[in-house]
């Protein structure tokens, strides 16, 4: 048995470990020059080198993994040339990849009574996070999809030309301005079929209807305001020693009045057009529109705002009433700005983090509320963002796999991506894009496990949600069959998405440079220096002839090798 296989039966225990922890070099043409570098690697900044000035190897390596999908060597070095600052503003240039365009062709084949397949979507997610030029913008709408939820898992199953469609348009407003984004976020069919306000009809005193109170309450406590109200830095007021409610039932009963009347988009103006999808064969990707008829006219009350009984029922100014109200709340800085940290940077930021998101949002310098291009610069060059400190996130499995995807050039057979569902936590990653189980998300922003770890010490680690003993060893499995023959669909006896190891195999004689080298891409050296001996340790253990027809074989296990031991790594789980 290959010593990759032997190890296997210690991963488990190495992986719930890692669940239970909470002067530069000069620039360079080759990317693959790193490893002859070991030593500028692993120096230290001087104190006098300015901060952001331009980043060492191994800090460029740990932004790229905060703001992508992961770095590549070809990132790294220009990332190393332009520094942080001039990135961003190259990356907010870049022009969007759209996943619509890819998946229309497909739905306007399909016969009539036929549903498109789930897969489409996930194979433009693959190919975007392993090769889009527009990496900030994907990796920022990946972010926006997990607090903004719409899931495959339920009423939207079969929507997956509507899903593309929500994708593009988090990723069309990632850089834009906030209120303009939640109105996008109300206004689209795939939120208003998942949180039930599309054909939500105002109240009825005859037959005890009452407008629908789904969006309304998910609006306040999930996409804006939160349940208490909050400081600047995000911690909670306080009345008489307990946190003060944001709102009440009462404010949801007046705000879902304003949720009614709104269905399905497009030219026409009719009952049917307003009640049934068929009227408009776009519906899944036009913005929903007001229908006064079906709009409540009585007063509503929320959130100190009274909107008076109108004669004339008017959808569109009371959305825009309601939206300002909530944009404008002093809530949305710290609630919105805390959950951004923790998507790209880590779980538990400090209140003066926070604080410095939240001004960022609420003031981009220039006087304007919500800039978004503004809030990701704060969350990204945060002092807290740009020093490793003991702080840090447990990375997302589907962000795994994009990194190894991304660290080794992996190309797809046949350019498609062909990588289905990832859910089944037993052999697979048990998350797949847009297939949360519900609205709250795959894991929640406040989760605590038990233990004196966390709880005691007021800290949160949101996504060990997803971890389990059938998790860990799941995931190890599947990292392991996926480096060693790839991932996706398996046609003419391959894999469809396969890594090119042949640059780190180049570096197979020397298992430090190996090391190096595969260590900075996925976790910007940070292997404690037990680890690396063990890892070390169990590369030279693989003989390596130095000719004949297994050489080449036997340096491509080395990296393989290399490349598991790491990404089972307690240091590289827990990113920092």
């Amino acid at each position: 048995m290959a010593p990759a296989g032997r190890l296997l039966s210690l991963l488990a225990a190495v992986l719930l470990a890692a669940c239970a922890t909470p002067g530069d070099a000069p620039p360079v043409s080759d990317p693959w020059a790193y490893p002859a570098r070991a030593a500028e690697i692993r120096r230290p900044r001087s104190p006098e080198q300015p901060r952001y000035a331009r980043p060492t190897p191994a800090e460029a390596s740990r932004f790229l993994q905060q703001a992508t999908f992961g770095a590549t060597p070809q990132t790294l070095v220009a990332l190393e040339k332009s520094g942080y600052a001039r990135w961003l503003d190259a990356q907010f240039r870049t022009p969007q990849t759209l996943f619509l365009p890819a998946i229309e062709p497909a739905h306007a084949a399909l016969e009539t009574g036929k549903n498109l397949r789930q897969d489409l979507f996930f194979a433009e997610f693959w190919k975007a996070s392993a090769t889009a030029p527009d990496q900030l913008r994907q990796r920022v709408a990946f972010a926006l999809s997990e607090i903004f939820v719409v899931s495959f898992d339920g009423s939207l199953s079969a929507r997956v030309r509507g899903m593309a469609s929500y994708w593009d348009m988090l990723g069309r407003n990632a850089f834009g301005d906030f209120r303009t984004f939640l109105e996008e976020v109300t206004r689209h069919p795939m939120m208003g079929t998942y949180l039930s306000h599309l054909k939500n009809r105002k109240e009825d005193p005859k037959s005890g209807r009452v407008p629908d109170e789904n969006y309304a309450r998910e609006i306040l406590q999930l996409f804006t305001i939160g349940l208490h109200e909050l400081n600047a830095d995000g911690s909670a007021k306080l009345r008489d020693g307990q946190p003060i409610e944001t709102y009440d039932l009462d404010d949801i009963t007046g705000l879902a009045k304003v949720f009614t009347g709104f269905s399905y988009g497009g030219p026409g103006t009719t009952d049917a057009h307003f009640n049934r999808q068929s009227e408009e064969p776009r519906w899944d990707i036009l913005p929903m529109k007001g229908y006064p008829k079906f709009h409540a006219t009585s007063e509503k009350r929320f959130l100190g705002v009274v909107i008076a009984p109108q004669k004339t029922a008017d959808p569109e100014g009371d959305l825009g009433i309601a939206l300002d109200r909530l944009f404008r709340h002093p809530n949305v800085g710290p609630f919105f700005g805390r959950q951004l940290i923790q998507r790209l940077v880590t779980s538990n930021p400090s209140p003066a983090y926070v604080a410095r998101v939240a001004r960022a949002f609420d003031d981009n310098g220039a006087g304007v509320r919500g800039d978004m291009q503004a809030v990701l610069r704060a969350v990204l060059l945060d002092p807290e963002a740009r020093t490793a400190t003991p702080a840090g996130k447990l990375r997302e499995p589907v962000l795994r796999l994009s990194q190894w995807m991304r660290a080794f050039g992996a190309r797809s057979q046949s350019g498609e991506f062909l990588i289905a569902s990832t859910d089944n936590p037993g052999n697979s990653l048990g998350q797949s894009p847009m297939r949360s189980p519900s609205v709250f998300n795959f894991f929640r922003p406040g989760f605590t496990p038990s233990g004196v770890a966390f709880g005691p010490r007021g800290l949160v680690a949101p996504e060990l949600q997803l971890v389990s003993e059938t998790s860990v060893a799941g995931y190890a499995n599947f990292m392991q069959t996926t480096i060693e023959a790839g991932v996706g669909r398996a046609e003419g006896g391959q894999r469809d998405v396969q890594a090119d190891y042949a640059p780190a195999a180049a570096l197979a004689d020397r298992p430090e440079a190996l090391l190096d080298q595969v260590e900075l891409l996925l976790m910007s050296q940070r292997l404690t220096p037990d680890a690396r001996t063990r890892v070390l340790d169990a590369i030279r253990a693989l003989p390596l002839p130095a000719s004949g027809p297994g050489a080449e074989r036997a340096r491509r296990e080395r990296v393989k090798l290399a490349t598991l031991l790491v990404m089972v790594s307690p240091e590289y789980l827990v990113q920092k």
